[in-house]
């Protein structure tokens, strides 16, 4: 069932504030350390600590907003919740950084074994906003199962092998470019396969 529609400022602010948010706080305490009941923390782990409440009280709000969330919004927020706490409390930004590894693990699982059954998952996310045939689905979401390992695997080298700003700077700038970037680059596809939604509630051409 759609939720209810909301501003798409609204709406783009709630999903992506907590990431702007916890880009401007790693830029402004990286570096520094806080003592904390005698414990020593770094500012990425810092920054961690205000960005999962704030990822939690914008996901509530959106779902209050719009009386639903996406499959994909809350795995992804209990990923956050779970990782972003285990770096928290084991004081090591590691967990945090293998966060958008799992998430897309996940997410890339699922869309594969969809295609197995010969269902693409997809479809029941986006059919709303994309009406498309069946072939043009398989096919879009192959292409983001494999997208999806793509990220997981260049996550794992740029956390293990690059600084935390390289990280930083591509969880908050990379990940989003490459995802419009995909989705920009499937237009062929959806212009081959896309339904022409009816007018006025006629019939389908």
């Amino acid at each position: 069932m759609a939720g209810k529609k909301i501003n798409p400022w609204l709406k783009a602010g709630l999903e992506f504030g907590p990431l702007v948010a916890f880009f401007a706080a790693f830029v402004r305490l990286k570096g520094e350390s806080f003592v904390i009941h005698g414990v020593s923390y770094s500012g990425f782990v810092v920054a961690t600590a205000l960005f999962v409440p704030l990822m939690v009280i914008t996901t509530g709000v959106l779902w209050r907003l719009t009386g639903r969330l996406a499959p994909m919004q809350v795995a992804t927020l209990v990923l956050v919740v779970v990782f972003g706490g285990l770096s928290i409390w084991f004081n090591d930004p590691k967990f945090f950084k293998m966060k958008p590894t799992l998430i897309y693990l996940l997410f890339a699982g699922l869309l594969g074994f969809g295609l197995l059954r010969g269902k693409p998952w997809l479809q029941l996310v986006m059919e709303e906003a994309l009406p498309m045939r069946h072939e043009g689905w398989m096919i879009l979401t192959k292409r983001l199962a494999l997208f999806f390992l793509g990220l997981a695997v260049a996550n794992e080298v740029i956390w293990r092998t690059m600084s935390d700003q390289a990280w930083v700077n591509f969880k908050t700038f990379g990940l989003t470019a490459a995802m419009f970037a995909f989705f920009i680059a499937q237009g062929g596809l959806i212009q081959r396969y896309g339904i022409e939604k009816p007018k006025d509630g006629g019939p389908e051409a």
